[in-house]
């Protein structure tokens, strides 16, 4: 008790004594910390950046548009999916896409000022043998053709961990569990500095800006409220890469295994009651591939709103499908307001409409699914449309002609065969209406002014 009580004394005085000096510390360490986070990059020309984004991502699936500044790939695609050289100065394929050659570029350098070589070329394909048989060449052996394989390697390839060759470093990562919750990047030039901060949904991202948790959101869906602020600079673009869609469940029989019910479907939406959505204007949908792209094809049919038409179809369907015609609706949350008017397009045309909500649904759970697709670069859309991919076929749609055209696509190396090869299977899929196609979002950039 005695020492104790002394101890108590000691600190006493020793607070007494140094009081001025203590209380003239604590100042001093919040100024410094204030003029290293806020003053210090204005009076040194550095800037910083606390941007939110939006989803879950782990170490080995972070968003595109952040990997793009660490580091680059062997190639790079142009907005109109063209395939261009990027670490490799050139490429060529000896036995019609089973085999693949890459030469890189001499004199390229890791962030760490080592020289770019085949031994560092790391990609990880499964069933891919890999050859370097000098520093400059990397030769990829596949099991099977595929054209589409320069697109793939455009995906940025780093020496370790994240070591690139890009602008921009990674010098922190912070994760909770298995997700990635804030990275934290350096400008190697001009020193200046990007915090990415990561939140599973768009309204905790918006919660996130509001709070002064970030100066900055990129990549939203939804706007609303910022718009209506004074004090923020909103900016959109058309993300043509994506497309909002519904997709039909065809594999559980009813009336939705029949075409002419599908078709009915989609003349009975007004397509143009989405093209202001958000306060932006986003562009019909015709397809599954981007406007953008070198095999897109303009001239499918555009399923304009009929609804005479609509019910027409109706009538033809054989009539112990016809009684109490029911659509289980099932969508996101945020194209909630999306799905509320497709369901009175569809009631106005006698079909009954159920909406769900679900992020995404068992295939026994829907019989329509209203979501938005990321698109591939490449025309290739074997995973979603042919009858052998059931984990990521979503309308479960089985058709012997789109299946060969897949086929097809993935195998020719001639690149406007390959074209006409992807104009019949745009055709044909829409036509057949496995999805209805509704339109290219518009996402939304917003910063503090």
């Amino acid at each position: 008790m005695f020492n104790l009580r002394y101890t108590f004394r000691l600190i006493g005085v020793f607070l007494l004594r140094f009081k001025k000096l203590i209380i003239f510390g604590v100042f001093a360490g919040i100024i410094l910390s204030v003029f290293l986070k806020y003053l210090f990059p204005i009076f040194f020309g550095y800037s910083q950046e606390t941007i939110g984004v939006t989803g879950r991502f782990r170490l080995d699936n972070l968003p595109d548009f952040i990997l793009n500044q660490v580091s680059a790939g062997l190639t790079k695609i142009e907005p109109t999916g063209m395939v261009e050289p990027s670490i490799a100065s050139s490429w060529e394929t000896p036995d019609k896409g089973k085999t693949w050659t890459f030469h890189l570029k001499d004199r390229l350098f890791w962030q760490d000022g080592k020289a770019i070589t085949s031994q560092n070329i790391n990609y990880n394909f499964s069933d891919v043998a890999v050859e370097k048989p000098n520093l400059l060449t990397v030769v990829f052996k596949l099991k099977n053709p595929f054209s589409p394989f320069p697109s793939v390697v455009a995906k940025p390839v780093f020496k370790k961990g994240f070591l690139g060759n890009g602008d921009w470093k990674i010098i922190k990562i912070t994760a909770s569990g298995n997700n990635v919750v804030k990275l934290v990047l350096v400008n190697l030039k001009n020193h200046e500095r990007k915090t990415y901060k990561f939140y599973p949904t768009e309204e905790r991202a918006k919660l996130a800006f509001k709070l002064g948790e970030v100066n900055k959101l990129e990549d939203l869906l939804t706007v609303s409220p910022f718009d209506q602020w004074q004090n923020v600079h909103v900016s959109t673009s058309s993300q043509y890469q994506r497309y909002a869609a519904i997709f039909f469940n065809t594999g559980k029989g009813g009336a939705l295994s029949e075409k002419s019910f599908r078709q009915a479907l989609n003349y009975s939406i007004d397509k143009d009651t989405f093209m202001g959505k958000d306060g932006a204007k986003t562009e019909r949908a015709l397809g599954p591939i981007s406007p953008t792209s070198w095999a897109y094809n303009p001239q499918v049919k555009p399923y304009n709103f009929d609804l005479t038409r609509a019910k027409e179809l109706i009538k033809t369907l054989p009539k112990e499908l016809t009684n109490n015609l029911t659509v289980n609706l099932t969508t996101t949350p945020l194209l909630l307001s999306t799905a509320d008017k497709i369901a009175k397009n569809w009631e106005t045309a006698g079909v009954k409409t159920n909406i769900k909500v679900s992020s995404f649904p068992n295939s026994d759970d829907y019989d329509a699914f209203l979501v938005i697709v990321d698109l591939p670069r490449d025309p290739d859309q074997y995973s979603l449309w042919h009858s052998s991919q059931e984990a990521t076929n979503i309308a479960n749609y089985k058709s012997p002609r789109i299946d060969k055209l897949l086929e097809d696509g993935r195998t020719e190396m001639g690149l406007e065969a390959r074209k006409k090869i992807y104009l019949d299977f745009q055709r044909f899929l829409v036509e057949d209406s496995p999805a209805i196609f509704l339109y290219h979002p518009v996402s939304f950039n917003v910063s503090r002014n």
